[in-house]
């Protein structure tokens, strides 16, 4: 297990398509292995592949509720509103207010291949569709309706 380097939006691949993961072998647990510390290093939550810069449709999460592998993730439903918070490990220091599902269902594959459907709510739901978002070339800023300024920023950090 290593840590690996950030991509930060200022590089172009971060705007990429992320294409599908197609063998579920050794290099594939290397890779979510290395993402899952690299997440834990940078104190997130969630990290996408193509954010250590593998162009394949991978990302882990952990809310502080244990590590979640997603290997080619479709959102298959979801339901509600929520409107709250959110950085991202590729924009260091920004965060803005964005819009998401209370609900997502999605389907995916674990590192052995074998798939699973997980319903998710809340900040679990928030936390999915912010990196399987990551997979198709977009940032929480695509969508956010405002962004904190420093001196929100200031504010939150005091409270």
């Amino acid at each position: 297990m290593a840590l690996r380097n950030i991509v930060t939006e200022k590089e172009a691949r971060l705007r990429k398509v992320s294409r599908p993961v197609e063998k579920f072998d050794e290099r594939l647990w290397t890779l979510l292995d290395d993402m899952a510390d690299t997440m834990y290093e940078a104190d997130g939550v969630g990290i996408a592949g193509v954010q250590v810069g593998v162009l394949r449709r991978v990302f882990v999460v952990d809310i502080g509720e244990g590590l979640t592998e997603f290997i080619n993730p479709t959102i298959t439903a979801q339901s509600g509103e929520q409107d709250g918070l959110e950085g991202c490990l590729s924009s260091p220091g920004e965060y803005g207010l964005v819009v998401r599902p209370e609900k997502v269902t999605i389907e995916a594959y674990d590192r052995h291949g074998k798939p699973f459907t997980l319903e998710a709510e809340g900040f679990m739901a928030r936390a999915i569709c912010h990196e399987n978002d990551h997979l198709d070339g977009h940032i929480f800023k695509d969508i956010t309706h405002h962004m904190l300024t420093d001196e929100e920023l200031r504010k939150l950090d005091e409270e």
